[in-house]
């Protein structure tokens, strides 16, 4: 599969480093203004590193804009002459419909929108995708490329909002609960690159388990939280603090923000 990456910012470079690292295209080409971030790929066979946008996309058969919502229009006006029915147009902007590329390249083209986060840069992505008419028709295509990158699921555009806030923006979330984590555990006495491998280690396992058990978030907090034990004390502790509350709050302010962009 040529595959021509527009943008190779710090989410374009991530998904072209998960791209490289699984060997998932026959040819690659990275396209930007400043394509410091990629430039580790200058001298890797069948990967072009350009600045001609145009160049990227005639000889792509996917073209996946890894733009900025502000860039976004400008660049699709510019190739759009050159974008046939044969190719897959993916766009990971956020807030940026199906509807208004359609406007911009015609609507007998196939338009995925794609939401993964930067963990794909090690293939372990969590990757939302969304299809027009056409694109539904590829949506195959796109599974295969992005399953070879972490996981995948198809959904309705109508919740690509709340996918940006809960795939993209959560993987900040997680990581700053893990490095909360981390300060805990330097305060009991752990030095900080111990609390580290603790930290992170205690998260990796607690999600494994429960992708592995199938099990019940509930169920395997029960099986640690024994009758007046200290676990139980702590999660208490922690949610008459608000925890739970503030994780959520913070969720749903994150996708008021992101609605707030797309009107504007």
């Amino acid at each position: 599969m040529k595959i021509a990456i527009i943008g190779t910012g710090n989410l374009g470079s991530a998904i072209a480093k998960g791209l490289v690292k699984n060997n998932s295209f026959t040819e690659l080409f990275l396209s930007d203004k400043n394509t410091q971030q990629v430039d580790v790929f200058k001298n890797t066979k069948n990967i072009t590193i350009t600045n001609d946008n145009e160049l990227a996309v005639k000889n792509a058969e996917v073209v996946l804009f890894a733009l900025q919502p502000k860039h976004i229009v400008g660049v699709l006006e510019s190739v759009a002459h050159l974008i046939t029915d044969k190719q897959i147009v993916m766009s990971v902007a956020a807030g940026f419909e199906i509807s208004v590329i359609e406007r911009i390249i015609g609507n007998d083209k196939s338009v995925i929108r794609i939401m993964p986060n930067t963990a794909i840069s090690i293939g372990e992505s969590m990757t939302c995708l969304a299809g027009n008419a056409k694109g539904l028709e590829r949506m195959e295509v796109a599974k295969t490329i992005f399953n070879q990158l972490g996981t995948t699921l198809e959904i309705p555009e109508s919740q690509m909002q709340a996918a940006t806030v809960i795939c993209s923006s959560g993987i900040a979330f997680w990581m700053r609960l893990v490095r909360a984590t981390t300060q805990g555990a330097i305060q009991l006495g752990f030095e900080a690159e111990e609390a580290d491998k603790i930290a992170l280690q205690t998260c990796l396992g607690a999600a494994s388990l429960l992708q592995k058990t199938d099990q019940h978030i509930e169920a395997e907090i029960d099986r640690v939280t024994t009758p007046g034990g200290c676990t139980i004390e702590g999660l208490n502790e922690m949610e008459h603090n608000g925890m739970s509350s503030a994780v959520i709050k913070g969720i749903t302010a994150s996708f008021d923000k992101i609605n707030q962009l797309k009107k504007n």
